[in-house]
Parts: structure tokens; sequence; C-alpha cells
């Protein structure tokens, strides 16, 4: 027993007979490569031992690096032409709002255009006229007869448009809303110049520049003072054409509800018409009355010219 080795000193020869039989150099292992070779190389890479198989096969960071980064704009394009799932629908719909905003504008342009060549086209009554059709009656009562005929021409127009509106064709409500604004604009300016003669304010001028001054009355939905050249001369300017522009923009959208179909817009139409053409001569009216001029001082004013080729207005608005 005093001659044996301490147990603290011997050698582990379990362990050390594992470590010969993976080298192949000692026990009862496999020479020069022999089944321990095969074995590794029946191993699929990537397993090194047993905890390596518990986590599984590891990600390779370099293959992921080097993936190249996806092209913005050709993937926006992909998107657009994509299938309609739902972010191909959203980017269907901006392209249309987008597009019905460039249509809708260019359609102003043009539609103020077609209002400027129509303004000295609208014939004019001047007031020696309108005292003869309507004998009797003093200028509020006059202006009271000018406004239900205007309301009435209007609200026709309204009803018209939505009774053709009555099986909606989408090509076609651009059109039908232009034309709904050309003529409301037409009977609208006849009013305001016909409202001035009656107050006795009379822009001076010929036919142009007073049409130039009823077309900047009707878009501001103001009364021209004639006392003031400052209104006059903003009146021949170039922003009346930008400020016409907006305000065909804000009729338009006002006269969607007349293109619901089954008849309901013509009912819409003529009512929103009849409301807007009112309200627009009650502040005409509010403006004028503040600069009016008394019939019995009013100077001795030529007759209104009137146009070669006048433009065609309903019947109702003459107040019959």
């Amino acid at each position: 027993m005093a001659g044996e080795t301490p147990f603290r000193k011997r050698r582990p020869w379990r362990r050390h007979s594992q470590q010969e039989q993976q080298d192949g150099t000692g026990g009862t292992g496999p020479a020069e490569g022999g089944h321990a070779s095969a074995e590794r190389s029946a191993t699929p890479p990537g397993h090194s031992g047993g905890s390596d198989d518990e986590r599984g096969r590891t990600a390779s960071l370099e293959a992921a690096g080097s993936a190249p980064l996806p092209d913005r704009p050709a993937e926006r394009d992909r998107q657009d032409g994509a299938e309609p799932t739902t972010g191909g629908r959203l980017h269907a719909v901006k392209r249309g709002v987008r597009r019905s905003r460039e249509s809708a504008k260019a359609l102003a342009a043009q539609l103020a255009d077609r209002i400027i060549d129509t303004a000295p086209r609208v014939p004019v009554r001047d007031l020696a006229t309108l005292r003869r059709q309507f004998p009797g009656l003093g200028p509020e009562e006059l202006a009271d007869k000018l406004v239900t005929g205007a309301c009435r021409g209007t609200a026709t127009v309204g009803a018209g448009i939505g009774a053709a509106a009555m099986m909606p064709v989408p090509p076609a409500m651009l059109a039908e809303l232009a034309t709904e604004v050309a003529g409301v604009a037409a009977i609208e300016m006849k009013l305001v110049a016909e409202l001035h003669e009656v107050y006795g304010l009379r822009p001076p001028g010929n036919l142009g520049q007073r049409s130039s001054a009823y077309l900047t009355s009707w878009t501001e939905e103001r009364g021209i003072d004639v006392t003031r050249p400052t209104t006059l001369n903003a009146a021949l300017g170039g922003q009346m054409k930008r400020e016409l522009r907006q305000q065909i923009m804000k009729r338009m959208a006002r006269n969607l509800p007349n293109l619901i179909p089954f008849m309901i817009g013509a009912a819409v139409g003529a009512t929103m018409n009849r409301r807007d053409t009112r309200k627009l001569a009650d502040r005409v009216r509010s403006d004028l009355r503040e600069h009016q001029v008394p019939w019995d001082r009013l100077p001795a004013l030529p007759p209104l010219e009137q146009p070669a080729h006048p433009a065609e207005l309903p019947k109702e608005i003459e107040g019959h």
C-alpha cells in the first residue's frame, strides 16, 4: 500500500484511451484514417458535435451580406403594375386621383377661356328697357324681379344637366359639369350687369371693358365700385383669370351632386343652382346699396350696345 502511486497522480486511462481512439494512434481504434475518416466524410458539413446538432445548421452571414439590394424605382414600378393586391390598389387609386385633379385643372383653364369669350356676348338690358318691361316698380322691386328670373334660369340649367346624367357615363361627366358652369355663369353675369343698371352704377367704358368688370364682379361675388378707379383697374388685370379658374373649380365641386343618376341629380341641381344664384345676388346687392344712385339723380346715359352674336339664354330670366 505504501509503494503504490497516490490516487491523485493516477493516470486517467479512460480519457487517454478515448483520445487515442479518436486520434487513431492507440488502442483498438482504426489505423491510418480507416473507419474514422469514413465517418468524418459521412458526417454532413456544419455538424461538428452534439451541441451543433441541437442548434441546427448555422446561417451564412457571408451569403446574406453579398445579396444585392433591391432597386427602389424598379420595385415601385413593379408594384404599380403588379397584381391587384392591397398595395397595387392603393397606388392605382392615387394615380386615378392625381389624373382626375390634373384633368379638372385643365378643364377649368379651358372653361375660363370660354367664359371670358362669352362675357361680351351676354345681352344686357339697360335701365330704360327694364323700366319699360316692368312699369311701376321701384329699384328694390325691380331687382327682386331680376333675381327671381335668374334663379329660375339657373334652376332650369341644373335640372337639365341632372336629367342628362340619368344614366351616368364617366367620360361625359366632366363635359356635363363644364356645360352647366358655363350656362349658369352666363345667366348670373347678366343678372350682375342688370343689377348695376338698376342701382345706377353702370361701369364706364366700352362693351369689352364693362364685360370684364361684370365678370370680375361675378368671380369675386361682389359689386363693382365705380367710384374707385383701382377697382376697375383690378377688373382689367391678369389676376382676374386666376381667380376665375378658382371660382370655376369651386362651382364644379359644388355641382358634383347634380350628376346623381335616376333623376335625383335633376332635383338636386335645380335646388343648388337656385340657392347659389340667390346668394350671389344678395352679396352683390348689399355692395351696390352702399353706393346707389337714385333714378331721379341719374344723368342721361346712352343705351347699351348689344353684341352682334348674343349668347342663348333661357327665357325664364326675362322675369315673365
